[in-house]
């Protein structure tokens, strides 16, 4: 396969792949854009069916990354790392180490951080072997709810933007995806009165969330197509496509899911549907101002209240994209764009 020829190959500086045969270790760390900083991103263990798919996913997210640190104007670029493996059966102290060394290399130019198949409790882990491994658990092991927290004040400014509301009171929201994040989030609209469908692979998750917030439950293949003010997806990514968007029945999307577009042409159909979309790269910045706390005197309350500001950058973008009858994915990019250079390291160099 080609790697600079790659469709989701967008100006990236560096792209490293790791092979420990050892410990069972195949990664790819991508840095796209350190323009603002050292890259950071999350290491995401997932069972990728191919390397194309896991070199295709790390390419974008990075790039996503390096969009989410300049919208909220924080001192990092875009960087992401992928491990193939299934996490539940895969996944060793010893793999964890390799994988550390093989940042460590980077000296720097890279920082990961938990994801979709790694724990904070794996960052303690890898910290054993580099410094460049982000994430601290809470009193009880878990990451600070800062992420959800974010997603939260996305749906507010969703809310006030397309339906001219200061709560969510009474509002439907559908949730996909009850991980750390969009429990955590199904707990803050719970609080504020929303009406929660919700779903999850795992029928324990959701009885849970039927439990302790009332939230009617819809098979997993249903959720993105259930009726609902505001589809929330908190799973992975490529979930809105050509076969997906004529069939969704909600007025504006807002959820953590990275890379929620299949392609950027379909920002621009979820607007031509009146659908009002909440950049993802936006509305779930609130692990990377997580990130930009951390150190000495780290207060998790002070980073929820920093994590406010998505709610006003969202607002911001919806009211852009509005006067210029664009769509908000669009508007989103441009003004990201604003705030780093791109191939500023190639060029420095």
């Amino acid at each position: 396969m080609s790697i600079f020829g790659a469709v989701d190959f967008m100006e990236h500086e560096q792209v490293v792949f790791v092979n420990e045969p050892s410990v069972g270790l195949k990664a790819i760390v991508a840095i796209h854009n350190t323009s603002r900083g050292p890259a950071f991103g999350g290491c995401r263990m997932h069972p990728y069916a191919s390397e194309e798919e896991a070199v295709r996913d790390v390419l974008r997210l990075s790039r996503g990354m390096t969009y989410k640190a300049a919208i909220t104007r924080l001192p990092y670029g875009g960087g992401k790392s992928v491990i193939i493996g299934d996490p539940a059966r895969d996944k060793t102290p010893e793999l964890l180490r390799a994988m550390g060394r093989a940042v460590a290399t980077l000296q720097g130019r890279y920082i990961m951080a938990d994801d979709v198949g790694t724990t904070v409790r794996d960052m303690e882990v890898i910290r054993t072997v580099t410094p460049y491994a982000a994430g601290l658990p809470d009193a009880s092991g878990e990451p600070c709810p800062a992420t959800a927290y974010g997603v939260f004040q996305g749906l507010l400014a969703t809310a006030a933007h397309r339906f001219g509301r200061s709560d969510l009171e009474g509002m439907s929201v559908a949730v996909q995806g009850l991980g750390s994040v969009g429990f955590r989030l199904c707990r803050y609209l719970h609080a504020a009165g929303a009406a929660l469908t919700v779903s999850d692979v795992r029928e324990d998750r959701m009885a849970e969330a039927a439990a302790r917030f009332g939230a009617r439950t819809v098979a997993a293949s249903e959720i993105l197509f259930a009726e609902a003010d505001v589809l929330s997806p908190n799973a992975l990514g490529a979930v809105f496509d050509d076969a997906t968007i004529p069939r969704l029945r909600c007025k504006a999307v807002c959820g953590a899911a990275n890379n929620q577009l299949a392609d950027e042409g379909h920002g621009l159909a979820l607007h031509r549907r009146g659908i009002l979309y909440a950049p993802d790269f936006v509305v779930s910045a609130g692990g990377l101002i997580d990130v930009a706390h951390e150190g000495p005197g780290y207060d998790p309350a002070t980073v929820l209240a920093d994590c406010e500001r998505i709610r006003g950058i969202a607002l911001d973008i919806f009211q852009r994209a509005e006067r210029e009858n664009q769509p908000t994915s669009r508007t989103a990019l441009r003004m990201a764009e604003e705030n780093f250079t791109v191939g500023a390291a190639r060029r420095a160099a």
